[in-house]
Formats: structure tokens, sequence, C-alpha cells
């Protein structure tokens, strides 16, 4: 049994299918803003690298994307799951807060993407937002940084980056 259903995204109205008792192949696209800095958007690959391989039971289809600037782009990762065998597509969001990335760019990127595959429906999750998580890697930065000395070659504004030596 299939059932329509309506919703409101930030840049409007979307529709999609909602197929009861069936389970649908989901691919995962997690997205960032991308950058000129060839360094930055592979952080995001090797996230989504690792990603896919900690839940590869639960997730087989993951891809990453870019929302700007490099490739792949959210249009390529899309067609890249469906490829893959994804029949629904949810589009993470490597962002931390809900700004207009989120509630209006990606939604329309997302939308352009399905349109090239009639046959699927997507999503698009919250950013990764506030959680307990986040105040732990926040804290190992921190511990990081004071342990140390603030002279690591992974920090920025150290000695050795040209920074002022902490009093």
């Amino acid at each position: 049994m299939t059932r329509q259903t309506q919703g409101t995204a930030a840049n409007g109205t979307y529709h999609h299918q909602l197929h009861n008792n069936t389970r649908m192949t989901n691919g995962i696209i997690i997205v960032d803003h991308g950058s000129r800095r060839e360094e930055s958007n592979r952080m995001l690959e090797e996230i989504a690298t690792l990603f896919a391989r900690r839940f590869e039971h639960k997730y087989p289809i993951v891809e990453p994307a870019h929302m700007e600037l490099a490739e792949p782009s959210i249009a390529t990762a899309y067609a890249r799951c469906v490829k893959r065998g994804a029949q629904r597509v949810i589009i993470c969001p490597f962002f931390l807060g809900p700004g207009k990335h989120w509630t209006e760019d990606i939604p329309r990127l997302a939308a352009q993407a399905a349109r090239q595959h009639p046959h699927t429906t997507y999503h698009v999750t919250m950013t990764l937002g506030i959680d307990e998580l986040m105040l732990d890697l926040l804290d190992k930065r921190v511990s990081f940084c004071i342990e140390h000395r603030f002279d690591c070659d992974a920090c920025r504004g150290t000695i050795r980056q040209g920074g002022v030596a902490p009093q």
C-alpha cells in the first residue's frame, strides 16, 4: 500500500511516497560546504569512508558530497546512490548549525538531484547541532592543546604557526 504525504520544506513544499510494509534501500549522502582546499575535501571523503565501514551492515550505501566548490556534488552523489540500488536517499549535512545552507541550499540541490531519479525519495536530516558527543569532542580538542603546551603542529596560532607563546 502506498500513500501520498506532503510536508513543508524550508524552501517550499515537497512530496514523497511512503511505502507501508516494505523496506526501502537507503543511500546516505554526507555533505559539507566544499572547499578550494583539497585537504578539506579529502577530510569529508575520509569521514564518509569511516562512517561506511562502521555502519556497513546498517547503511551499505554511503557517498560523500560537497555543496559547492568541489566534486562530487550532491547530484553526483545522489546518482551514485541510485546506481548502487538506493530507493531512498538520506542527506546528512556535515554542518554544526541550521543556517542558510541547511534551510535553503541543500534542500534545493537535493530536489534538483531527485528530479533526475523520480522513482526515489529523499530526506534531509538535521545538522550535527548540540549533542553530548560534541561536548566530548570539544573537551578532547582543548585537552590536547593544553597537554601539548600550545606548541603542536595540529593547533593554529601556536608558536610553530606564528602565534604568540602563552604567558
